[in-house]
């Protein structure tokens, strides 16, 4: 019996990982922003933030490289709807989230994903899959 062949690896079928994806991350609990990032972590994305403060997320918004974002749409008082208008200008996709039942918004944002707190691994990978348009991570 001939093995010539059987041991070689078909160059064709060896593909490359997919890019890693940038998750801009704005949210003010000392609580929620570590357990976020670490979940992003955990589903395989690298994530900006979280930004604390209004004044972080913007500089993060203008300068940084991502392509998406999770919002907490409550930062230490502000709300995160002028950051969604640069945001939706860089052509860059967003989810809410609350922890509030009242979800009080500008119509124009009313369409857009959203999760409540707490969220679990789980509604963050369906949610950025769908946003990313990505298999479920």
């Amino acid at each position: 019996m001939s093995s010539r062949g059987s041991s070689t690896k078909s160059r064709g079928s060896v593909s490359k990982p997919p890019p890693v994806r940038r998750i801009l991350v704005i949210e003010d609990s000392p609580v929620v922003g570590p357990f976020t990032a670490d979940t992003l972590g955990e589903l395989g994305f690298e994530v900006i933030g979280p930004a604390p403060n209004m004044a972080r997320a913007r500089e993060l918004a203008e300068n940084g490289d991502y392509d998406a974002a999770l919002l907490d749409i409550h930062i230490r008082g502000e709300r995160v709807f002028p950051l969604c208008e640069m945001l939706e200008s860089k052509g860059i996709p967003f989810v809410f989230t609350s922890g509030y039942a009242d979800w009080q918004m500008p119509e124009k944002w009313e369409d857009r994903p959203r999760l409540t707190k707490p969220y679990s691994i789980e509604e963050i990978s369906e949610a950025l899959g769908a946003l990313l348009n990505i298999a479920a991570a």
